[in-house]
């Protein structure tokens, strides 16, 4: 049974770079946020060229999630919730978890810190 997930950006790297054994039949989803932050690395790293050349192949290869006003009406909820426990995340994650929710994907991650996204469903790898 196939299953459809939504990567961060850890896990979009290690797909990038081979680390990430998923079966055959797993439907991925990159966030333009992920991929944002992978076009950033790239830029400042020694081989900014090649890195730019590898994130463009895996926009290529997955679809990608981009934010609209409902992921706007999620990322706000998910911030006052996040604030009222005492538990605030990278901005750029609250975003990602929005596109998860938004698109009711489980998001494919090692960041403990989304656990805490209320209605989250966090895959490990």
């Amino acid at each position: 049974m196939s299953q459809t997930l939504i990567l961060d950006t850890v896990s979009a790297i290690a797909t990038l770079n081979g680390n990430l054994i998923l079966p055959d039949d797993t439907i991925l989803h990159l966030p333009i946020i992920a991929l944002g932050e992978l076009y950033a690395g790239a830029q400042r790293s020694a081989r900014a060229h090649e890195n730019v050349r590898r994130a463009e192949v895996l926009a290529a290869r997955y679809a990608i999630l981009v934010c609209d006003h409902d992921t706007a009406r999620q990322y706000g909820r998910i911030v006052a919730s996040l604030r009222k426990k005492g538990r605030p995340i990278p901005q750029n994650d609250v975003w990602i978890a929005a596109l998860a929710l938004q698109h009711n994907l489980a998001l494919l991650t090692r960041d403990a810190h989304f656990q805490h996204v209320d209605g989250l469903a966090v895959q490990g790898w």
